[in-house]
């Protein structure tokens, strides 16, 4: 694990050079970036020459005799490793001229110190091999990405999503170390190889306690409060690191601890996959209803979670079942959607960063035309939206697909196996038609049409180092669509981690299936070639004009009268109001000549109203009865401590 270690040991250079190197602006972004990009491009080929090769890697070290902080490297670790160093080479060079602020030097430099101690940190907590390295690990990733959230802390919004975040992910690390105490209660050892020799019922405690941490971490409806919060306040290219792979270091610790306490019980199968369906359709009807670009980016983590976690629970069903087929498919596609979302995630946050960084707004009904002048971005955005939407050929489909196979395959099961699997074809079809018409209205109202205020009008795109990943990251979707092969090979890899019996099971209907989609995917691009060939030859000479577009009868249209994101979205809103409560702000109308006015909708999230109102509310009220303890006399509250002390010697 040289190599491995060689990586960390540089982006940790590189992100302590920025608080050495902060007041010479310029050299201090060209050595971080310089130095933080080639620690995460060893890594990257690292992981990959490591996944291509299979086996066990393995470094420990000792302290004292009292604890070891031990790693290990195996293909579940190397799939993870892959998604978390090449979105994070990408957005470190994003970041050169998305950070271009001189007036905030020192700030940056620190935002570069906890960005290189974010993807240490997310690197290490994949490669844990016992609990306390693997805890050590996740409470660094925790703080560093709390105070990369905050970074613009003058914004009380911001301050607000910075709190938020923190509490959710102590609440969520809470739950991961009661279930890691249950764990070591049993076995008595803090290795995750020794869960397999607890009781069964032990096991299912310590899946169901785990899974409510990691899906704090992840994202999982109704635990994600957080997340359509933090993500737009944090700066775009940490959005696309915390949104593209931070969050699945949540799917990774429930993998990893499926696979190591070894109970392939349904029950916890079909927990995940229910957990998966509500948190898929919930999270695009959530991002429907919304107005600012990056909280609808948010909201769409969530429901691609929520379709990682169908595979994953389709995976875990096949195994329980006894289908190895359901099981690799279920399993495979669900980790490779952990791959293709973080690649179009990112994608999209940084699209939309290069968007709010030239006009400077987050509001999607004040923007349109962008495409005019904003033509890579533009281009870039909708090839993301493609992708994220599980259209053919990107590679959100391929993921997808193979989810889709692994749902029909559990179709001939028992009963209990057979409904939930045709729920989640049903829930997946539904995902992918509200997602589309979600990036419809997005791309739409966005990129085509007219400027809807000024500062719609003066968008540019300049900036090198922030078009060339969005060019890479679309490549790389259209590379995975088109050629699945390699990527559906690597995600199988990765599957043998969950303790499926691999070696069994035949490789030529995934190599069919994988010739099938390269086939249908050729054939498109040359029919699209042909045809853009031909609209050249044909207009090859010709004049083009210009006039006004017709409009209800006007001769040139105006702004007001194009579709806005509201208007878009209502009628499919309208049929989820039950479990998407929309609140209307707009006065009566009055009057044969009514004077202006005005009207704005919000989509309520249930579960952050609900969480208000069960347990915000009923804090705040027991806080208040509590007031009178608060007196402000040192000597009071000297009292208080000797007292809690008394206390917990006596139950000690």
């Amino acid at each position: 694990m040289n190599s491995f270690f060689l990586s960390i040991a540089l982006i940790c250079c590189g992100g302590f050079a920025a608080l050495f190197l902060w007041r010479q602006f310029l050299i201090m972004k060209v050595a971080t970036v310089s130095v933080i990009s080639i620690g995460c491009a060893i890594g990257l080929f690292d992981a990959l020459a490591k996944l291509q090769h299979p086996g066990s890697y393995a470094a420990s070290f000792d302290y004292l005799n009292l604890f070891s902080l031990s790693f290990h490297m195996d293909g579940l670790s190397a799939f993870f490793l892959i998604a978390i160093y090449a979105v994070c080479l990408l957005a470190a060079i994003y970041s050169f001229n998305y950070m271009d602020n001189p007036d905030k030097t020192l700030r940056s430099a620190v935002n570069y110190l906890f960005f290189s101690l974010l993807i240490i940190s997310m690197a290490l907590v994949v490669t844990a091999a016992n609990m306390i390295t693997f805890m050590l690990a996740w409470e660094i990733m925790s703080l560093s990405s709390f105070f990369l959230v905050i970074y613009d802390y003058e914004s009380a919004e911001n301050r607000k999503a910075g709190y938020l975040y923190f509490v959710f992910s102590h609440v969520g690390a809470t739950f991961i170390l009661v279930s890691f105490g249950v764990l070591y209660g049993y076995s008595g050892s803090f290795l995750f190889s020794s869960g397999s020799t607890i009781p069964d019922s032990a096991k299912l405690l310590v899946l169901i306690l785990s899974f409510i941490g990691f899906g704090s971490k992840a994202g999982v409806f109704p635990f994600h409060v957080w997340l359509p919060h933090a993500h737009p306040a944090a700066p775009s290219h940490i959005s696309a690191v915390m949104s593209g792979v931070m969050i699945k270091t949540g799917i990774y610790g429930i993998v990893r601890l499926y696979a190591s306490l070894n109970l392939h019980t349904p029950l916890f199968g079909e927990i995940v996959l229910v957990a998966g369906m509500v948190s898929g359709i919930l999270g695009v009807v959530y991002a429907l209803g919304q107005h600012d670009i990056k909280r609808l980016l948010a909201y769409h983590s969530v429901e691609n979670i929520g379709i990682i976690l169908i595979g994953i629970g389709i995976g875990m069903l096949g195994v329980s079942s006894g289908n190895p087929i359901m099981a690799v498919l279920g399993f495979s596609g669900g980790l490779l959607h952990v791959l293709n979302h973080s690649i179009f995630k990112s994608l999209l946050f940084m699209g939309a960063g290069v968007v709010i960084q030239k006009t400077g707004t987050r509001t999607i009904d004040m923007l349109g035309g962008l495409l005019k002048n904003m033509k890579i971005t533009g281009i870039t955005f909708l090839v993301g939206s493609l992708a994220i939407s599980g259209l053919p050929p990107f590679n959100g489909f391929v993921s997808e697909f193979f989810i889709y196979l692994g749902g029909f395959k559990g179709v001939v099961m028992d009963d209990t196996v057979f409904v939930l699997c045709i729920l989640a074809i049903v829930s997946l079809a539904i995902i992918g038609g509200l997602a589309l018409a979600c990036f419809t209205k997005v791309v739409g109202i966005v990129f085509q049409g007219e400027p809807r205020s000024p500062s719609a009008v003066d968008g540019d795109e300049k900036g090198p180092a922030m078009l060339f990943p969005m060019l890479v990251l679309a490549a790389i979707c259209i590379i995975i669509g088109v050629l699945p092969r390699m990527f559906i090979s690597m995600a199988l890899k990765a599957v043998p981690v969950a303790g499926l019996g691999y070696g069994r099971i035949p490789i030529e209907p995934f190599t069919q299936m994988t010739a099938n989609i390269t086939l249908a995917a050729s054939i498109f691009f040359v029919v699209l070639l042909v045809i853009i060939g031909l609209r050249l030859l044909f207009y090859r000479g010709k004049t083009m004009g210009s006039s006004g577009t017709w409009g209800c009868g006007f001769t040139q249209p105006t702004v007001k009268m194009q579709y806005t994101g509201t208007s878009y979205a209502a009628s499919i809103l309208e049929f989820f109001r039950p479990v998407a409560p929309l609140q209307e702000d707009h006065p009566e109308i009055r009057g044969r000549f009514p004077q202006e006015t005005h009207y704005h909708s919000h989509v309520n999230d249930i579960a952050e109203l609900h969480m208000a109102r069960v347990v915000v509310n009923p804090v705040l009220w027991l806080f208040d009865r509590l007031r009178w303890m608060q007196h402000g006399d040192i000597h009071l509250y000297i009292g208080y401590i000797l007292l809690a002390i008394v206390v917990l010697l006596f139950f000690v």
